[in-house]
């Protein structure tokens, strides 16, 4: 059973020894800390009112008013949204969630809400952690519907020699990988989300996927899309490739359903991998450790794996105490053995001085992928018990990283002293690029219950501005929904903006979709 206030299933939460130990080790870690456990309020108690819309009677058949499908559709899966859940305090909930059977009932659903000024809000696995599937309207509107992809979940067409697919935007990551292995093929797109989002989602969010380089965005896996909109459907033309003019797809790639909604696509797939190989490098010095990441990126050999662990984030999440933290490494491959590839990129990293872990020792690499999995669930057992856990990510060149790295961690532990929340600060490479990493920084403290949000908000701003000021994105992979709205207006280009927001204006006159993502839209226009 799906948790309405918090990640995952709940039978998968944290419960027990596990929870126990968690505790145990955050307690030795932030003594002093307040560590009383929280829960949520039952849906019945939330005092959620009563639905503003109904819907017509042709599409009563696809529309929910059901207190907890409303709540659980409320947010999304960041730890402000898990927080506010816990207290309670859901402010505006979607009045409807839709549940349409096919692309007909998108447009039908489109129309009328164009109609009435209802928001519409596409929702695939609600795991955003940015405000991306909130009703955080501005009044202007009749009443809020949250349109839940999750019945168009088919994988439509297989085309094997091409090693193409025709795939359905509702379907989530396992499913997905299930209806694909018969064929020996995988999408091969493993986001931290993978079991609780979707295929449209992902597309939306412009995603990225487990793999540290190359095809690990969903953009680069996109061979065409359908869209509906709400003046008609968008579908590109299903190429490997085309130079005429700008990509119709590159328009509705990362546009958290502000534009239309992604009702299906065409997706490159790769055939499932038969050869793998991998280790866990310790290094003495940080400074090292960077350099040989950026040396592996440089290479050419594109590891599947090539993450990076701070000292911090390797005692906390892998159970290793490195001074120069730990470089996780792994090559795959469906044609050929990878061996080879290792062998090399131990060698380039023991150009930087770096070790591989002994294989007796406990494997880095094995406890921190377990740990990787399990991370959502424990974040909501740690916020219930009163601590801010949560995460910024972003993207820069090698030559910027080193002093990005030192701003923000000394604005999150200023920020952190200031809001009188003590804890710790982690870095670790999700991607790694030729020109640059993805650095995501974790925050573990100690908040006090009941204002746990507002705490991390003023951490979250503040680093935020150091990322805006370095010339940092102010987000990689993480999409920006509501909660990057400042910083995001800072980082666009004017001239992209003022064509955004005429895109917006074309296809969306009545205003409805998704409002306050991505861009304010100019006036709505009349039906």
């Amino acid at each position: 059973m799906r948790s309405w206030w918090g990640w995952g299933h709940l039978e998968d939460a944290v419960t027990g020894a596990e929870r126990a130990a968690l505790i145990g080790r955050v307690a030795a870690l932030l003594p002093g800390a307040d560590l009383a456990d929280h829960e949520p309020p039952p849906v019945g108690e939330l005092g959620l009112a009563p639905p503003r819309v109904s819907p017509p009677p042709a599409l009563a058949g696809l529309c929910s008013d059901d207190p907890a499908d409303r709540a659980g559709h409320a947010r999304g899966k960041a730890f402000r949204d898990v927080v506010r859940n816990l207290l309670g305090e859901l402010g505006d909930v979607p009045d409807l969630v839709v549940r349409p059977r096919g692309e007909r009932d998108v447009v039908d659903v489109l129309d009328w809400c164009a109609g009435a000024g209802i928001a519409v809000i596409p929702y695939g696995g609600g795991s955003s952690v940015v405000g991306g599937v909130e009703p955080r309207l501005d009044g202007d509107h009749a009443g809020a519907v949250s349109l839940d992809l999750g019945r168009l979940g088919e994988v439509i067409e297989v085309d094997a020699a091409a090693r193409a697919a025709r795939i359905q935007a509702g379907v989530y990551g396992p499913a997905l990988e299930d209806r694909l292995r018969p064929h020996g093929l995988t999408l091969r797109h493993f986001p931290q989300s993978f079991e609780f989002s979707t295929l449209g989602g992902w597309l939306a969010t412009r995603s990225g996927g487990h793999y540290a380089t190359v095809l690990t965005h969903i953009d680069d896996l996109v061979e065409s899309m359908r869209v509906v909109t709400p003046i008609g459907v968008s579908e590109s033309l299903r190429l490997p490739g085309s130079g005429a003019g700008p990509s119709p797809d590159r328009l509705f790639l990362g546009s958290e359903g502000a534009l239309g909604v992604i009702t299906e696509a065409w997706m490159r797939l790769q055939e499932r991998p038969r050869w793998r190989a991998g280790a866990s490098v310790l290094f003495a010095r940080y400074d090292d450790a960077v350099d040989a990441t950026r040396a592996l990126a440089q290479s050419g050999l594109n590891p599947a794996n090539c993450r990076l662990l701070d000292p911090m984030e390797a005692l906390l999440n892998a159970g290793t105490d490195s001074p120069g933290g730990v470089l996780v490494l792994g090559f795959e491959s469906a044609d050929h053995p990878v061996d080879a590839s290792l062998d090399r990129a131990l060698e380039l990293c023991g150009d930087h001085g770096g070790r591989p872990q002994p294989r007796s020792a406990r494997d880095a690499s094995g406890t921190w992928r377990t740990a990787f999995l399990r991370m959502p669930y424990q974040r909501d057992a740690l916020a219930a018990h009163g601590m801010i856990v949560e995460t910024f990510e972003t993207a820069c060149t090698w030559g910027a990283f080193p002093a990005l790295r030192e701003a923000v961690v000394a604005a999150a532990e200023e920020s952190m002293r200031a809001v009188g929340a003590p804890g710790v600060v982690t870095c670790r490479f999700t991607h790694v690029y030729p020109d640059g990493p993805a650095p995501y920084f974790g925050v573990y403290a100690a908040g006090r219950w009941g204002s746990t949000v507002a705490q991390w908000d003023e951490i979250k701003s503040a680093v935020s501005g150091v990322l805006s000021a370095h010339g940092a994105t102010i987000t990689h992979h993480h999409a920006v929904g509501r909660d990057h709205r400042p910083w995001y207006d800072r980082q666009r280009p004017a001239p992209f903006a003022a064509a955004l927001r005429a895109v917006k204006s074309a296809l969306d006159p009545a205003a409805i979709l998704n409002p306050g993502v991505l861009i304010d839209p100019a006036e709505r226009s009349p039906r």
